[in-house]
């Protein structure tokens, strides 16, 4: 704590600024932490609500799929972040249909469906890249259990 007052004084030196504290938001993510447990979340449904405002689909039926079916996802990538790449291979010239698909992507988000996504320090030193992957994916694996287990005690398969 010493170091951070020690480079907020000299950042304060040199240039015009407040201390408000600790952050509560940014680049529309809400943040909240519990220093006891050592988390750190970050939410972007107040962003996500903004979005869908302004393209006037805040109203619209929900969808349970990040894309409609004919973009045939495998059950290995339906994410968000595959939906979004998929989509974002128009942008230099989209037409009808990319704008239909960029609106069921927006209804999906509008069902509030919850994405789980984190980022660590691996608890090992990997000794190559492949290694490094394997290691990856079995703590990914091990995440999707517990959201199997999880989604099964809340009744859902």
């Amino acid at each position: 704590m010493r170091e951070i007052n020690n480079l907020k004084t000299r950042l304060s030196a040199a240039f015009e600024m407040k201390d408000l504290g600790p952050a509560k938001q940014i680049l529309g993510m809400k943040i909240s932490r519990d220093r006891s447990a050592g988390t750190l979340n970050l939410s972007q449904e107040l962003y996500i609500e903004k979005v869908l405002s302004r393209f006037r689909v805040n109203d619209a039926k929900p969808r349970t799929t990040p894309l409609a079916n004919n973009f045939k996802l495998s059950k290995e990538q339906p994410d968000i972040a595959h939906a979004v790449g998929v989509v974002s291979r128009y942008m230099a010239n989209p037409g009808k249909e990319h704008r239909e698909d960029v609106k069921w992507l927006l209804r999906y988000l509008r069902g509030g469906t919850a994405v789980s996504w984190m980022s660590r320090l691996q608890k090992c030193v990997s000794l190559s890249s492949t290694e490094d992957k394997y290691v990856a994916i079995a703590e990914a694996g091990k995440d999707m259990i517990w959201l199997a287990d999880y989604l099964e005690e809340l009744g859902k398969k």
